[in-house]
């Protein structure tokens, strides 16, 4: 299925014109890129998982992203019957309490990956079955991937 193809076939999914807003990326990516409103984030995902004509069974990236005023996730999808591929965005606005759906019971590969951003961004991730902290100690303060992060310890020696 061509990028245009699977637009419009996506595109009918939607009845909330708010809910997603599919786009091809400013770059020039070979990707169809859906920015999709968080509450709308795991019905989509388990859509193009399961539809028999997106069938999108492979998730080879899942990494959070701080935009400055939002944090976000992204997510890299690909089919491995139809050999198509498309990317999936999902922002939240608020830094203090970042929570998006958990996909890791659509893709078990998301599990760690979820818990990586967890770690490093302080995004959470509802029913996620054991979000906690992957590489860095229980007693670290503050997220270090984020824009805002300040390192007091100077923990990158030079």
């Amino acid at each position: 299925m061509t990028n245009v193809e699977l637009q419009k076939h996506i595109d009918n999914w939607f009845t909330d014109p708010g809910a997603v807003k599919l786009e091809f990326s400013e770059e020039g990516s070979q990707f169809l890129n859906i920015s999709i409103h968080p509450d709308y984030l795991h019905e989509l995902m388990w859509s193009l998982k399961h539809n028999k004509e997106t069938h999108l069974d492979y998730l080879f990236c899942l990494t959070g992203v701080d935009w400055g005023k939002e944090l976000g996730v992204v997510y890299h999808l690909e089919s491995t019957l139809h050999r198509h591929s498309l990317v999936v965005r999902a922002n939240v606005e608020d830094r203090e309490n970042p929570v998006l759906d958990s996909v890791q019971d659509i893709w078990a590969t998301a599990n760690f990956h979820e818990r990586e951003v967890y770690d490093f961004f302080g995004i959470k991730f509802n029913n996620h079955p054991n979000l906690k902290r992957l590489f860095l100690t229980d007693d670290w303060e503050g997220f270090p991937l984020r824009k805002d992060y300040v390192d007091e310890v100077n923990m990158v020696v030079k």
